[in-house]
């Protein structure tokens, strides 16, 4: 499962190190580039809403197993693309591989927590984390050795399918069905209002992060006046926070509980926005570190948002890969637009006025997630179940 999430995460990585070249190679620009990585993000936005359905129809074993290996092949489209028209259909085709891969990934993280009974889905995200570092330092010494970034991006369309081989024997078969009286086999589905509340606070925690990882060092250019070798040490600050608590924070989530870990995570990232907002108004003298802890508590409290919430989904039981998709949907729509709309806002008022929009949603967290995970998770009276494995 963690070779899952590696994978996925070196692949994003490869494709996300390799797009300097890409804009050398076909003379891109802002603008087209921009717009690249607008149709990879809706490639996989649609795919997300649909594979739902075949994760819970085939099982999100089958579907990780030909979607990573695919997704994984399919960066040789963007690497061989002869022009920017071949380039946005190649990347609609790269992104729908990612939201399909998402989906099948994620679900099955729900179905392994749930039968190793204890949190284990943050470490899995905190994976992928470290393969798209992988990915990108593989870029950086390939371009140091004077590999072109083509044959870079061509060499991992290939190699990366194969790694996937070894895997499949150590995935768990397809969950098992729980039946009750009067029920239909596979458990009772999670109500859909419940998942547009769980897909609220997801939608809400991948805002918040686009927020800092986008505007977090301009932030500190723009507006603290640091330096611009120092700058980019707000981003920094935040992305190994966050690592550092996914793959850690399933212990946290043990020991607290899924409610209030949620609620804890919504009240950090709450605290670091208004630190990190504060700062400007802080003496000279103490900006920097106002700044920084502020990123440093944001990384801290996201980190462990999306595991939860997907943790709550496995929850309820029954077949999960409609309402995952669902919550990933909401989430990567958050994603997508947060930092596009901090930008409208910022060049109409200011940067910090901007920022009091992730601020907010970071609230949200904890008031969309407390009361759903908590419904979610709270323990139900014993029924009769009778389960079997479908092989």
């Amino acid at each position: 499962m963690f070779g899952l999430f590696f994978l996925l995460g070196m692949t994003v990585g490869m494709w996300s190190s390799g797009l300097p070249g890409l804009n050398d190679r076909l003379h891109l620009g802002p603008a087209r580039l921009g717009t690249s990585l607008l149709l990879v993000s809706a490639g996989a936005l649609g795919a997300m809403l649909l594979s739902g359905r075949l994760v819970d129809r085939w099982s999100s074993r089958r579907v990780s197993m030909i979607s990573g290996p695919a997704c994984g092949a399919m960066l040789i489209g963007p690497a061989l693309a002869p022009s920017y028209g071949w380039l946005t259909v190649l990347a609609v085709v790269f992104g729908a591989g990612i939201g399909v891969v998402e989906v099948g990934i994620n679900t099955h993280s729900v179905e392994v927590e749930q039968r190793y009974g204890r949190p284990i889905i943050s470490a899995f995200h905190g994976t992928w984390s470290l393969g798209g570092a992988v990915g990108g330092g593989l870029t950086t010494i390939g371009l140091k050795a004077a590999v072109p970034g083509q044959a870079l991006l061509v060499a991992a369309a290939i190699v990366i399918p194969f790694l996937y081989l070894p895997i499949r024997r150590l995935l768990l078969p397809p969950a098992p069905v729980v039946t009750t009286e009067g029920e239909k086999a596979g458990g009772v589905p999670i109500a859909w209002g419940m998942v547009v509340v769980l897909g609220i606070a997801a939608f809400a925690a991948h805002l918040s992060e686009g927020a800092a990882m986008d505007w977090a060092a301009l932030h500190a250019r723009w507006v603290l006046k640091i330096d611009p070798a120092l700058a980019p040490l707000a981003f920094t600050i935040f992305s190994v926070a966050m690592t550092a608590i996914r793959l850690l924070g399933d212990p946290i989530r043990a020991r607290l509980g899924a409610v209030r870990t949620i609620g804890l995570a919504g009240t950090l990232a709450t605290t670091g926005y208004a630190l990190v907002l504060g700062a400007a108004l802080a003496p000279e003298s103490l900006r920097v570190a106002f700044a920084w802890t502020g990123w440093g508590l944001t990384g801290v409290g996201l980190a462990t948002v999306i595991p939860v919430l997907f943790s709550a989904v496995g929850s309820a039981g029954g077949e999960v890969g409609r309402a995952i998709a669902m919550v990933s949907a909401f989430g990567y729509t958050g994603l997508l637009a947060g930092p596009a709309i901090l930008g409208f806002v910022a060049e109409s008022s200011s940067l910090p006025v901007a920022l009091l929009i992730p601020a907010g949603f970071a609230a949200v967290i904890a008031i969309a997630g407390v009361p759903s995970v908590r419904a979610l998770t709270t323990p139900r009276a014993e029924t009769a179940k009778v389960s079997t494995y479908q092989y």
